[in-house]
């Protein structure tokens, strides 16, 4: 009977102790204050997530939002937030501004993961903001990787944001244009974040340093070298910063080698499904174009180190061949051909040192498109006069019958000619003769226009 007396007054005790009781400090051992937990806790976030920013003065990198007279800005003093998409690439601050943004307003803010969420959940939280509206209050619902919802999915947004029962922010790294519907895109601004440059890194390896009262370990060449490991990811800096401060031991000065043992270097922003990849194939094809082979290289080797195949380049090389450089350098052609043969051969690494050499041949090599553009104008032409017959005279005749309807009748054998030229028609007899290929000035193609201007002279001397 005691027993129980005792415990009901333990129960007591607790449903009657202060709020700052509760399990969370019991987890804190004899000799810790409630204090030392919190301190502790702190300092077991990753730095990157300690030095977020709170305040939209706090924010590096994009002053083309939110400085003065920006579009964010200008939103935030007008008191009015509508709906929008953040675009960028990872580390540029997409959710920080996200967090900062829900600040300047009344609405509740939710936010989910794309990655972790589906029609459920969204369906869960459209009704509490439903029922939340007719409370007289507002939703502001921040999606992470809005992208890695499928289009019905996607769908599910429209009827909530048309009525304003949510005001969206979505956070994405792939375009938009290609990854999100036209009818979400319809009804929210588009806002592209910047990867952050040298001197907005600077400013977060600054603040890392302010925050553990030291200077940065390393010296200049090393952290010039950290910034580009970085590769535009202020997240990642900051993982990179932190990485140097906890390994490096007191006194000590880290130099390039020392860091590249130390810690890893970011992985290349590129996946061959993505944005990414078209951007520098795009960036290689139009280097190559311009006949700058340094240039034409480093994107060449930036698309292989981020992991593309090989045998995507090579056939990718075989259509500039043909499409840029043309007859002004037929062997190009061969050459690339010979290359993608070679890389079959031998595989990685010696195999892609046979793509270079194409490449290098490529972006020296003469251009011409003459080619290229006669194709398509021949696909014009055929296609507005495709039922025309050929002219008889350069028809066979196997048959009696055929040769009594004019087949073959007045051809002229070009080679028995004394310049080995008949200047004959060969066009449909009810279609005007149309020049198509126009060679240019440069390399072979040079020699191709003296030859052409030739037979046209002969031609016109032979039809007179």
């Amino acid at each position: 009977m005691s027993f129980i007396f005792l415990f009901c007054i333990f129960l007591y005790t607790l449903r009657s102790s202060p709020p700052s009781f509760t399990l969370k400090n019991m987890s804190a051992t004899l000799f810790e204050t409630a204090e030392d937990t919190i301190t502790k806790d702190d300092t077991q976030r990753p730095l990157a997530d300690q030095l977020r920013p709170t305040t939209l003065e706090e924010v590096i990198g994009q002053d083309h939002l939110i400085g003065d007279d920006a579009p964010l800005r200008k939103m935030i003093e007008s008191g009015t937030l509508s709906s929008m998409i953040l675009w960028g690439p990872p580390g540029c601050g997409k959710t920080t501004l996200a967090r900062i943004l829900s600040n300047h307003t009344d609405l509740k803010f939710e936010q989910l993961s794309a990655i972790f969420s589906g029609v459920g959940d969204l369906k869960k939280l459209f009704e509490s903001a439903r029922i939340r509206k007719q409370n007289g209050k507002g939703t502001l619902l921040f999606v992470d990787e809005i992208h890695r919802f499928n289009k019905s999915q996607q769908d599910a947004f429209l009827p909530v944001v048309e009525d304003g029962t949510i005001t969206l922010i979505g956070a994405t790294t792939e375009n938009p244009s290609f990854e999100l519907n036209a009818a979400i895109l319809s009804r929210a601004q588009v806002f592209v974040l910047k990867r952050l440059d040298d001197t907005a890194l600077e400013g977060l390896l600054t603040r890392a340093e302010e925050k553990y009262g030291r200077d940065l370990p390393v010296n200049d060449e090393a952290r010039q070298s950290l910034k580009a490991m970085a590769d535009g990811d202020g997240r990642y800096c900051l993982s990179l910063a932190e990485q140097v401060f906890i390994q490096a031991t007191d006194g000590m000065i880290w130099g390039r080698e020392e860091l590249f043992k130390s810690v890893q270097k970011r992985a290349p922003l590129y996946d061959k499904g993505d944005d990414s990849h078209y951007n520098l194939i795009s960036a290689l094809h139009k280097s190559m174009r311009g006949s700058d082979v340094e240039a034409t290289l480093y994107w060449f080797w930036r698309m292989l180190d981020g992991g593309e195949d090989p045998l995507y380049l090579a056939r990718r090389m075989v259509r500039m061949a043909v499409e840029d450089v043309g007859l002004a350098d037929p062997q190009a052609l061969t050459v690339c051909m010979s290359a993608w043969d070679a890389y079959e051969r031998l595989g990685s690494p010696e195999g892609e040192l046979a793509l270079t050499q194409a490449m290098i041949y490529l972006a020296t090599a003469p251009k011409s498109n003459a080619a290229y553009k006669a194709a398509k104008l021949a696909m014009v032409k055929a296609k507005e006069t495709g039922s025309l017959m050929p002219p008889k005279h350069i028809l066979n005749a196997p048959t009696q019958l055929m040769k009594d309807q004019g087949y073959n009748d007045g051809y002229i054998y070009d080679p028995d000619t004394e310049d080995g030229f008949s200047g004959q028609d060969y066009f449909p007899e009810e279609m005007e003769r149309t020049n198509m290929y126009q060679p240019v000035e440069r390399g072979f193609e040079r020699d191709i226009k003296k030859r052409l201007d030739y037979w046209d002279k002969l031609r016109k001397k032979k039809q007179s």
